[in-house]
């Protein structure tokens, strides 16, 4: 047994490592839409969803980008997810030729909660944790569901013990 925190395994992303994984996942996506392999809009999901979102729209020409927020973690406690904002009801319909794009499933709550309401959209997310691989149509990388992932907008330059040992 371990006397680290669950946090403690962590996963670093750097901003160009997050930039690479979401244009792997823009190609990953480019020709699967269903207007002649064109999507009709994105759906960041906030905040998270937003930087992936951003590039995935350059490489893929998509125009129309909206954002639903939902709430789903307090820092680093879960929580039951809870639509705060949502996109533009004419834009986005059931989600047919909709791409919704997060950074991360998790549990699968944030996912689960946005499929409800647009159930014909594709999911796409940089990475994926088993429990919410399910709900994810699209994903680059999986880690394991103890890994924390910490993203570069929740970063800042500093020393970390390495993970075995001090030597």
């Amino acid at each position: 047994m371990s006397d680290r925190l669950p946090h403690e395994k962590g996963f670093h992303i750097s901003w160009d490592q997050i930039h690479r994984d979401s244009r792997a996942l823009a190609w990953r996506l480019d020709g699967h839409g269903p207007d002649d392999g064109a999507w009709r809009a994105i759906v960041a999901i906030t905040r998270g969803g937003m930087a992936p979102a951003m590039i995935i729209a350059r490489e893929l020409d998509v125009r129309v980008i909206d954002t639903i927020s939902v709430k789903s973690y307090n820092h680093q406690e879960q929580m039951d997810a809870k639509v705060l904002k949502a996109p533009d009801p004419e834009i986005v319909g059931d989600g047919t030729g909709i791409l919704v794009i997060d950074d991360l499933v998790d549990s699968g709550k944030t996912l689960e909660l946005v499929r409800e309401l647009y159930p014909n959209a594709h999911f796409a997310t940089v990475y994926a944790k088993p429990k919410g691989r399910p709900l994810v149509d699209t994903f680059i990388t999986e880690v394991s569901q103890d890994t924390w992932i910490f993203f570069p907008w929740d970063m800042a330059l500093q020393y970390v013990e390495p993970y075995r040992g001090k030597d």
